[in-house]
């Protein structure tokens, strides 16, 4: 039997005000290329004080953890949610303090994908595959050997619902983003 990763994450935004804990190892980690992620990525890094958040091919790293193994430690009164549109059913979390996006979450999902660069460096896991590259910039090649798929793939949906599973396909709410959603459209 696999020995359980049983690690402890800290994953805080840029100034320190919000943190968050991960527990165990992420489901997966991966670079999103859909055109949503770019947006959104786009519109972060314009904000006022904004680090990067899209790579230099346009993807967005995240990790992606079990919903019952991430909580707030603090900052929880920071965290604002931001949407696409108002009927979307992905919300990404924002640190307003410092202008930090921490995690991104499907409506009714069990996981949370959580921006990579929100952990620290030295326990920040390596991206395992990409997904969504059908939507990527135009002219971005990928030459690396990294697995690249053109939408999800059928091992990224085996890993999402293998977890689900061991979750007792439970979807627990989140109770620390409160608030009403700003959309971004």
């Amino acid at each position: 039997m696999p020995r359980q990763d049983r690690a402890i994450r800290t994953v805080s935004c840029r100034c320190g005000g919000v943190e968050l804990e991960a527990s165990g190892a992420p489901i997966l980690t991966a670079a999103c290329h859909c055109k949503s992620c770019q947006k959104a990525g786009q519109q972060f890094e314009s904000l006022p004080g904004a680090e990067k958040v899209l790579g230099s091919d346009g993807g967005t790293d995240f990790a992606l953890f079990r919903k019952d193994r991430v909580r707030c430690l603090k900052g929880q009164d920071a965290l604002a949610e931001r949407r696409l549109k108002p009927t979307s059913k992905t919300r990404r979390v924002v640190a307003t303090c410092c202008n930090s996006p921490m995690f991104l979450e499907f409506t009714n999902g069990h996981w949370l994908s959580i921006y990579n660069a929100r952990l620290p460096a030295d326990a920040r896991p390596a991206v395992e595959m990409r997904t969504m590259t059908a939507d990527r910039r135009p002219g971005v090649a990928f030459d690396d050997g990294l697995p690249s798929y053109s939408r999800h793939s059928g091992r990224f949906m085996w890993k999402l619902m293998s977890a689900w599973a061991a979750m007792g396909f439970r979807s627990p709410k989140l109770d620390y983003v409160r608030g009403e959603p700003d959309v971004q459209g």
